[in-house]
């Protein structure tokens, strides 16, 4: 069972929900820059989307400016946050 719902009746569509749940919690400084986002693992138990949806919403935010994936490392929060 996730641990947050997705509202699939929003115009929203799932991926960018995540996006911007993310998004709040690094304007709100509970992620930090340099320091890793949610693994794939952690955000498909957390909302109980497919692995697609998460990946997603990972490229948005790397596309957005709000993240940035080192290969073999993982993705982290872009300095800036934006």
């Amino acid at each position: 069972m996730p641990d947050e719902e997705i509202d699939y009746d929003s115009p929203l569509p799932p991926y960018r929900q995540i996006a911007a749940v993310i998004i709040g919690e690094i304007e709100r400084g509970e992620l930090r820059p340099n320091r890793p986002i949610p693994s794939e693992a952690t955000m498909i138990q957390r909302w109980g989307v497919a692995r697609d949806t998460v990946r997603r919403a990972v490229r948005y935010l790397r596309d957005e400016g709000y993240a940035y994936t080192v290969a073999q490392r993982g993705t982290f929060v872009a300095e800036n946050g934006h």
